[in-house]
């Protein structure tokens, strides 16, 4: 009988998965991924070989909603049941915020549990479903070791002076702190990148997806990163707003155009890409489009991470390579093209044909700085993690 390591990624209407079989001690192979969606309207299953290949769908029945429980039993018995020989012996979960306790990824107990619930507050987003997913997860298989990986802890390694706001001592112990995300992106990336650049120090790698984000790494440590307090701040995202001044927030609240909840779900669901086109929040099709507003939209995009390229490498003294991951960074070339560009004064010289062809170098072999496109692998991050817990 194999073993497998599951990995779970719990939102609020979805559960996304992975399942990697254990070979030896420490080697792991992707055998499935798939998800449970449209968990409180129409509830689906769908299950992939590594290959993408669909292995099963499965339909629960339209307006018959499930809970966390239902859904990750559903997916581990179908494992077991489906793949000949296979055992899953420990769960991994994407969790959001960390918190100031926990720097690294950790066994979940009752305990971890009720201190990450009290983050909730700080990140109402994602923070509950992930929460839930691993609590769900314990009363359907008591028995299950489970682990959880926090996208902040990669950040805890950012100086004091990188994570502490310009606030009364009073806020600043109530949470308030630059928590930073991405972070099991990042920590794959800052293994991966010295396969391919193994003299590079002073490291800026930026995972653009709907979420986005850019990290200033030296040797392979977070320093800085865009995200703030929460997953709001930083880059213009697909549909989140990034930086926007606090006076303008607090002046929308005294016109009463909003109020609290309406103003963070603006934020968070009608801004950022889509509320400046007006069009979409996917680069994709933003890119096809020549509506003024759509072209606007990707030169804020470029033009926000030109800022912060700027300030990050003056935190590093320097540059030595740029790393573009996750969807837009992986597969667009018109956005990776603009920022070289306006990397040049760092000495970036792209290589077209080489950006056209999806890299993985799209530098020039003269560039002084090197430029790179990594996939990132944040499943296989979080399964190689709760391995290396439950097989110390």
């Amino acid at each position: 009988m194999s073993e497998a390591i599951i990995v779970f990624n719990a939102g609020s209407t979805s559960v996304k998965f992975g399942a990697y079989e254990v070979a030896g001690k420490r080697t792991l192979t992707s055998i499935s991924h798939g998800e449970v969606s449209d968990m409180q309207t129409d509830p689906k299953f769908v299950a992939k070989n590594s290959a993408g290949k669909t292995l099963e769908t499965h339909e629960f029945g339209k307006d018959r909603a499930i809970d966390h429980r239902t859904a990750l039993h559903f997916v581990i018995t179908w494992l077991e049941k489906n793949i000949t020989g296979m055992k899953v012996v420990a769960a991994g979960h994407r969790v959001v915020l960390g918190g100031t306790r926990f720097e690294a990824p950790v066994l979940i107990d009752a305990d971890v549990l009720a201190y990450l619930d009290s983050l909730v507050l700080m990140e109402p987003s994602h923070q509950p479903y992930n929460v839930r997913g691993a609590r769900a997860l314990a009363q359907a298989f008591p028995g299950l070791p489970q682990v959880a990986c926090f996208d902040s802890s990669f950040h805890r390694t950012m100086p004091e002076v990188a994570q502490i706001y310009a606030l009364p001592k009073d806020v600043l112990d109530a949470g308030a702190r630059h928590w930073g995300y991405h972070g099991i992106s990042y920590d794959y990336i800052s293994r991966q990148l010295p396969k391919y650049a193994p003299g590079a120090r002073r490291v800026i790698a930026a995972h653009l997806g709907g979420g986005a984000s850019l990290c200033a790494m030296l040797d392979g440590k977070s320093v800085e990163t865009t995200m703030g307090f929460g997953a709001l701040t930083g880059l213009p995202m697909a549909t989140r707003s990034g930086d926007v001044p606090q006076d303008l927030l607090f002046y929308l609240l005294r016109r009463k155009l909003f109020d609290d909840a309406s103003l963070e779900k603006m934020l968070s669901e009608r801004a950022g890409l889509i509320g400046l086109s007006g069009v979409s929040g996917d680069m994709r099709l933003l890119q096809e489009s020549v509506d003024p507003r759509a072209v606007a939209a990707v030169e804020c995009f470029v033009y926000a991470m030109t800022k912060y390229v700027g300030a990050y490498a003056a935190v590093l003294g320097g540059l030595d390579a740029f790393v573009f991951t996750a969807g837009i960074g992986e597969h667009s070339v018109p956005v990776r093209a603009a920022l070289c560009k306006k990397m040049a004064w760092l000495g970036v010289k792209l290589d077209e044909l080489a950006n056209v062809a999806g890299g993985p170098r799209i530098s020039a072999p003269d560039s002084d700085v090197s430029v790179w496109v990594i996939p990132t692998n944040e499943e296989l991050m979080i399964a190689q993690h709760t391995l290396a817990l439950v097989r110390p």
